[in-house]
Parts: structure tokens; C-alpha cells; sequence
């Protein structure tokens, strides 16, 4: 899956800070984007009743150097075709080449998030969310575990746990949450947060806590990750199994969200309890943000 930015997004994107005459040229290229990869830009010029320098401002203002660039990537978007490999696999399927532009990053950084969500919809299982929100909201203690980029979200589950009036703890030291995980006992619930699913510290962490009988539960990506080997409920996000370095900057969207059904699921577990809950964790911090004149 690509994400690449064609001639037609540039155009739309651009099209709102484009001269009138600008902006003539544009309604033609995105009427027929197909013919106008036949003309020259004497032709595309005459078609639209506008000078030639008009489309030398239009396609500068895409950011190409000149008509024959342009007309070159329009053609290579009606093809299809990709013009190079992805210059940084580093980042997983997010193609960042370093002849993007600034202005391209927004859209590429929406279609990847929106398509991580959807795969996410996709996969997760409405069965396993209900009995990890009864696992939550009954537990005695709740433990969180995660690494690296996987620290975004089980903070985030930390911080709306403590709102709710939950009981948790999470060890930012991977050697104290494999210590913390030993202690655990039958009434509490491990949380692990790992999109690779093969963390060794975040795996041999929930090994641990199912080890001292606590019930467990992971957050991760692939199907068959090791670390569901270790949990009594498995929430998958979907998508590719990534590298722990690999795509890390996106793993993190999926993840979150997950934790914001698990929020909302809680709340609506025990509506009375836990809104109760909220006002009394908003009512100790009432005071503390500035107030508006």
C-alpha cells in the first residue's frame, strides 16, 4: 500500500491559493486529466484561454520546475507506475522521499493514519473489547507494560484509568515492570502494549504477570503475535507486522485508539460509577489551569 502524493492531490491542495487564472488551468486539469497529458503547454495554454506564462506560474506553484516535469509526473499517475523505490523503507510504508515537499506531508500523513484505522475496524474484535473492559473495570490492580514508541499509549491508558478511579501503575524501567508483574496476584489485570507483538521485555513482562495468576490482556498488531501467546484477551489493531524501529512513528495511532474504546467501554460498563469517578478526579485539578478573562 502507497501513499504517495499524484499531480491531481497537488492541484487540490494548492487550488485555494491559486491566481483566477491559475485556477483555470487547474479546473481543466482535473476535468481531463487524461487529455491534457497529450498537450504541450502551447496547447493546454490555447485550450484554456490563458497565456503561457499562466501555466508556468500554475505548475511552479505545484512545486515543479517546469511544464515537462509536470507533464511527466501526470503521465507517470494516469500509468500508474512509481517512478523510484521508496528512498527511506525505514519508515515502513510511509514513502518520504527527499524531494517531497513540506506541503505533501499532511495528506500522506492523513491517508496512512486513516488506512491504520480502518484496518484496525477491520480486526478487532468486539468480543475480545467486552471482556477486556469487564477485566478492567473489576480488577484489584491493573499493570501496564510497554517499550519505546509503545509508551505513547499505555501512558494514555494509565492517565484514563487513574481518571476513572481504576487502580494502576505502570513502570517506565523494564526490569521494574517484570518485577511489578511478579507480584501481581489472581484479582489483578496485566496490560501489555507491544505494535510488533515480539518486544522481548514487553513479552517476557505479561509471561510474568499470567505466571502469578493475573488475568492478561495485550494490545498489538500482527494475528498471531508472540505476545497473545501470553494474554487471556488479545486486542489486534491489524496492519503489517512492523519493526520495532521500523514504522514506530505510526504504530502509536491504532494503539491509541484501541485505548480510547477501552476508556469509553469502562465508562459505559458502570455508567453511574465511573462518571461519579470522573467528576471527582476533575474536581481535584478544578483549579488548575489559568482562567479565561
Amino acid at each position: 500500500m502507497r501513499h504517495d502524493i499524484q499531480v491531481l492531490d497537488r492541484v487540490k491542495s494548492a487550488y485555494a491559493s491559486l491566481r483566477p487564472s491559475e485556477q483555470r488551468v487547474a479546473d481543466c486539469i482535473l476535468n481531463d486529466p487524461e487529455g491534457c497529458t497529450k498537450c504541450t503547454i502551447s496547447e493546454l495554454a490555447d485550450r484554456v484561454q490563458v497565456s503561457q506564462p499562466t501555466v508556468v506560474r500554475f505548475v511552479q506553484a505545484l512545486g515543479f520546475d517546469g511544464y515537462r516535469s509536470f507533464k511527466y509526473c501526470l503521465l507517470r499517475d494516469r500509468s500508474g507506475r512509481s517512478p523510484q523505490s521508496p528512498y527511506f523503507d525505514h519508515l515502513g510504508d510511509f514513502d518520504l522521499k527527499p524531494w517531497d515537499r513540506l506541503e505533501d506531508l499532511p495528506l500522506k500523513e492523513t491517508r496512512i493514519a486513516g488506512g491504520l484505522l480502518e484496518d484496525a475496524l477491520k480486526s478487532l474484535s468486539t468480543d475480545a473489547l467486552s471482556r477486556a473492559v469487564r477485566m478492567l473495570a473489576t480488577a484489584r490492580t491493573i499493570d501496564i507494560y510497554g517499550v519505546e514508541n509503545s509508551m505513547t499509549p499505555a501512558g494514555d491508558l494509565l492517565t484514563k484509568l487513574t481518571y476513572l478511579g481504576l487502580n494502576c501503575r505502570m513502570h517506565t524501567d523494564a526490569y521494574l515492570q517484570q518485577i511489578s508483574a511478579a507480584h501481581l496476584g489472581v484479582a489483578d489485570v496485566a496490560v501489555a502494549v507491544s505494535h510488533s507483538g515480539c518486544s522481548i521485555d514487553t513479552v517476557k513482562a505479561l509471561k510474568q504477570a499470567r505466571k502469578a495468576g493475573a488475568g492478561t490482556i495485550a494490545i498489538t498488531s500482527p494475528k498471531e503475535p508472540l505476545l497473545a501467546k501470553y494474554a487471556d484477551v488479545c486486542l489486534s489493531t491489524g496492519g503489517q507486522a512492523l519493526s520495532i524501529y521500523g514504522s514506530a512513528i505510526f504504530s502509536r495511532i491504532p494503539d491509541l485508539a484501541v485505548v480510547d474504546l477501552l476508556y469509553m467501554g469502562i465508562i459505559q460498563s458502570d455508567y453511574e460509577r465511573f462518571s461519579r469517578n470522573l467528576d471527582k478526579s476533575g474536581a481535584v485539578i478544578a483549579d488548575r489551569g489559568y482562567q479565561q478573562p
